[in-house]
């Protein structure tokens, strides 16, 4: 029962090297060209993949399980007008908003770190140097109500 279960683990592995050999072809990156008005365009986008396999045995028959998954957005078009041709990048709209939330969220959290500091309620503690000086000019001060008293 061993060689069955083995078969059907090989099926699946040339399976799994089949499918991911189909998505990270070249036809994933560029997209079908289409023609009008004597303007060629070519479509592309990132393509990105990524896989994983775990394993176990579950007692006398190995299990485990494989996968793999496929992240692609659009990064432009190539446009071919007679013997010119020119690149136009995709914009990510969703991107730039994020981008721009991210630095405004950091901006506030640093604003209000740095008040929070200088705040009349968070003062930094005096240092030894004028530590000591405050009680010199407290005993000075002392000395003197004695002498004059």
């Amino acid at each position: 029962m061993a060689s069955v279960a083995e078969s059907d683990g090989e099926t699946k592995k040339r399976a799994l090297m089949s499918a991911s050999r189909d998505v990270m072809s070249a036809k994933r990156v560029y997209g079908d060209p289409y023609e009008k008005n004597g303007l060629t365009v070519i479509p592309a986008a990132i393509v990105g993949v990524a896989g994983g396999a775990a394993g176990g045995q579950a007692g006398d028959e190995p299990g485990g399980e494989r996968g793999f998954g496929l992240l692609a957005r659009p990064s432009g078009a190539w446009i071919v007008r007679e013997d010119q041709v020119t690149w136009k990048p995709a914009i990510d709209v969703n991107r730039i908003v994020l981008g721009g939330q991210i630095i405004v969220f950091t901006a506030v959290f640093m604003t209000g770190r740095i008040l929070l500091a200088r705040g009349p309620g968070s003062r930094s503690k005096p240092s030894l140097a004028s530590t000591a000086a405050r009680a010199l000019a407290s005993s000075l001060l002392a000395r003197r109500r004695n002498r004059s008293g």
